[in-house]
């Protein structure tokens, strides 16, 4: 049986709302407390403005798209490399670099704007951009493994550790069985929670296996404000962050594309891409004043709306309030931060093989034809390149997997476009 959609505007009583909003917010925090914890600053100060810019990005998009936004990967290498040379200031000058980032995001959206979108159809043709999202979600799948305890090829178990491992599979396959089965056995309101009952499912069994740590909870405040960092204007750390421009604005539009299929709805026409990169880059000016890390819309929250079918923006937009509130309690924040790797591991595998499966949903509706060289070209190419581990350096900025294929997709579609073009003004000249 078909399972019912939560449309868009659609509104839950709040005894629903908040725990399918829950799930979001497990879904998000892995990855949004991880990129600060490598930049050795407070995590709360990230939760709390990915709270805040995702309810502006609601707001500026008329609260027609459902999408969370949390800390960006993007931007950790060229971070790295501007913590590397002290003299220019550490931190607070990759700062000036996620200002002039979300700037830049805004005067692209204002650009879309002016001359609409008919041009990402000669770049992005179906047949690039369904594997271009299947790179998305396949690419994650080392992550997704290697949190759930699963070796990678060539990794080798320290000494006295093949317990632990053995440990975290167990945890990690038991929370993907239990995501799995209340997704596909869940009756009414259960069968649309399926990754919070996973987590929480995963979590006791966890506690039971003892590998869950209570000693940050119990060490931490109930109340503990965020703390906000002054930026620091240099030019050369700019440089260094702004490469990270187009991985980034590759990934939003992949990821709109994504949700819009998902929905069922051309997102970005409308509300359009121009108020979606505009609400990002808004979000990504502030929180770069205040010190928290550069964000982008989320796949693993595209993955839970793709299991649940829960689409309401009102969900979304209530997890980001509960992120804002967890960022001032600190047990709080802690006892989530509490939840073992292997527990979202279990989850993520699934969450990131439904965001591929919706790039090979796209080729489907889109009836890419392959029997034409030029489909099969650009997959074919999109694919190898995305997932390869292809890798190409300019200075201190790496372009790989998603980014890098994105790059070549635009390139071979481009080239064609060019022989369209000269193929018939060559026929009308003829």
């Amino acid at each position: 049986m078909k399972r019912k959609i939560i449309h868009i505007n659609e509104r839950l009583p709040l005894a629903q709302t908040i725990p399918l909003s829950l799930q979001h917010l497990f879904a998000m925090f892995g990855g949004t407390v991880l990129v600060p914890y490598l930049f050795k600053i407070n995590p709360a100060t990230s939760i709390m403005m990915n709270g805040v810019g995702t309810l502006l990005y609601i707001f500026i998009t008329k609260g027609k798209i459902p999408a969370y936004l949390g800390s960006s990967f993007a931007f950790i290498s060229p971070v790295f490399a501007v913590l590397a040379i002290p003299s220019l200031g550490g931190y607070a000058a990759a700062q000036s670099g996620f200002i002039i980032f979300g700037i830049a995001f805004v005067l692209i959206s204002l650009i879309v704007r002016a001359v609409g979108t008919s041009w990402l159809d000669i770049i992005f043709p179906p047949a690039a951009m369904g594997a271009i999202v299947m790179v998305i979600g396949l690419e994650l799948a080392p992550v997704a493994a290697e949190m759930a305890g699963f070796p990678l090829k060539g990794a080798t178990v320290a000494a006295g550790q093949p317990h632990l491992q053995i440990t975290s599979i167990t945890v990690s396959t038991f929370t993907l069985g239990m995501t799995i089965l209340t997704a596909i056995l869940g009756r009414k309101f259960i069968a649309i929670i399926p990754v919070l009952v996973g987590v929480v499912a995963g979590y006791l069994l966890a506690c039971y296996m003892h590998i869950v740590d209570f000693s940050a909870v119990s060490n931490a405040p109930w109340f503990q404000a965020p703390t906000f960092y002054k930026p620091s204007w240099n030019w050369n750390a700019i440089i260094i962050i702004m490469p990270a421009l187009l991985v980034v604005l590759a990934e939003h539009i992949g990821h709109l594309a994504v949700t819009g299929h998902i929905v069922e709805q051309n997102l970005i026409k409308k509300p359009g891409l121009h108020r979606s990169l505009f609400g990002d880059g808004i979000s990504n000016i502030i929180s770069g004043l205040v010190g928290a890390t550069p964000n982008t819309t989320y796949g693993e929250n595209i993955g839970v709306m793709a299991i649940t079918r829960v689409f309401s923006v009102w969900v979304i937009g209530t997890a980001a309030v509960i992120a804002i509130i967890i960022s001032f309690i600190g047990k709080l924040a802690a006892f989530i931060r509490s939840i073992p790797t292997p527990v979202m591991g279990g989850v993520c595998i699934l969450l990131f093989g439904m965001i591929a499966a919706a790039g090979i949903k796209m080729l489907v509706q889109k009836q890419v034809d392959y029997s034409k060289p030029r489909n099969l070209i650009l997959t074919s190419a999109v694919l190898i390149i995305g997932l390869s581990g292809t890798t190409i350096k300019f200075g201190n900025i790496e372009f790989k997997g998603m980014a890098l294929a994105t790059i070549v997709a635009v390139v071979i579609s481009l080239v064609f476009a060019l022989i369209d073009y000269l193929k018939i003004n060559n026929d009308a000249e003829i």
